[in-house]
């Protein structure tokens, strides 16, 4: 459970009723706008992203968008994927380790899914999600510089490591594309390039100054 969150009261019966999954868990909403998905979903398949309680719950199948979860806000995990894929990666820090573990799952072979009648009430965390290109995809913006530098490294390693050198080409070009256009900022191109070529050389060691 994510500090922030907090269940609604039948939140956890209602994940518990899912017998047939590892990993899966709730719909994170925003507390003050219960209509709103804190983390937006991307609907596997496919480049459609649902910002909505209602999109989410209309595209879920008897009441579960099967292949996706939002760890690790309320997710319940078996002890038998644990035993297998082992426990999240402490150098990611504060980004992209709940993404790069359901990635792994993925890749174990996990059975996942979001549970659309689990809710959990989550803080909003910024503007994940946001437009760009013509709203053909969406960058993940955080107003923080250390959550922006520690997902430009982690989304390299992540997809580096699960999906390949064109997904990393395609991350970095949005991430230009970005602050050069949609919102521009040389400030956070020069961040991004130094989160960026941390990924690449694999080094965990650089938001420590953002802690000092």
């Amino acid at each position: 459970m994510d500090d922030d969150g907090l269940p609604e009261p039948d939140c956890l019966a209602t994940l518990l009723a899912e017998d047939d999954v590892d990993f899966w868990g709730p719909l994170v909403v925003d507390r003050d706008a219960p209509d709103e998905l804190v983390f937006p979903i991307r609907l596997p398949g496919g480049a459609r992203t649902v910002h909505r309680t209602a999109q989410a719950e209309a595209a879920a199948r008897n009441g579960r968008i099967e292949e996706i979860v939002i760890p690790f806000n309320g997710v319940l995990v078996t002890r038998q994927l644990v035993e297998r894929i082992g426990l999240p990666r402490s150098e990611f820090f504060i980004w992209g380790d709940d993404h790069e573990y359901r990635l792994r799952a993925e890749a174990a072979g996990a059975r996942i899914a979001t549970v659309t009648a689990a809710v959990v009430r989550h803080p909003s965390v910024g503007e994940l999600g946001t437009p760009m290109m013509f709203g053909r995809t969406t960058y993940n913006h955080s107003p923080s510089d250390l959550k922006h530098y520690c997902m430009a490294r982690n989304n390299v390693v992540n997809l580096r490591e699960h999906r390949g050198w064109l997904f990393v080409i395609a991350f970095i070009v949005k991430t230009v594309w970005f602050y050069a256009f949609t919102r521009p900022s040389l400030r956070r191109l020069r961040l991004s390039a130094a989160g960026i070529t941390a990924g690449l050389r694999d080094d965990f060691t650089g938001h420590g100054r953002f802690l000092r």
